[in-house]
């Protein structure tokens, strides 16, 4: 049997170096449009089995958020609501076939629908 410690000052989201990569270059782009400057995640009720991320850009946090930073080039807003069901997540950049996907590991996740649109936490 494994014991799992909470620790408060972890942070509720991690990236790994193939999602930095990618969020680095989509924040350049859009700065070069002048557009929003860091990245919002929360979720929305959505789907059969009951939450769906919601990744924004994002002038600046909402107001509660848990401000991180996975990189220099990076600020990622973690919304209030979403931190307990969000902590512990990994956001990975995969290559299925010819096509890039952000993908969220999340250890809160108890079910998922067949599409992947939705998820269930515990």
């Amino acid at each position: 049997m494994t014991v799992a410690t909470f620790d408060p000052s972890a942070p509720a989201v991690t990236m790994t170096e193939a999602a930095i990569k990618h969020f680095e270059q989509k924040l350049k782009a859009a700065e070069k449009d002048g557009a929003r400057k860091m990245i919002r995640l929360s979720t929305e009720t959505s789907g059969c089995t009951g939450y769906a991320y919601v990744l924004d850009l994002a002038d600046a946090p909402n107001e509660g958020d848990q401000v991180l930073t996975p990189s220099a080039e990076i600020t990622l807003a973690v919304a209030p609501d979403a931190v307990s069901i969000l902590r512990g997540t990994e956001i990975d950049l995969a290559i299925e076939g010819i096509n890039r996907v952000v993908k969220f590991n999340n250890p809160n996740v108890v079910a998922e629908c067949g599409c992947g649109e939705s998820f269930s936490v515990s």
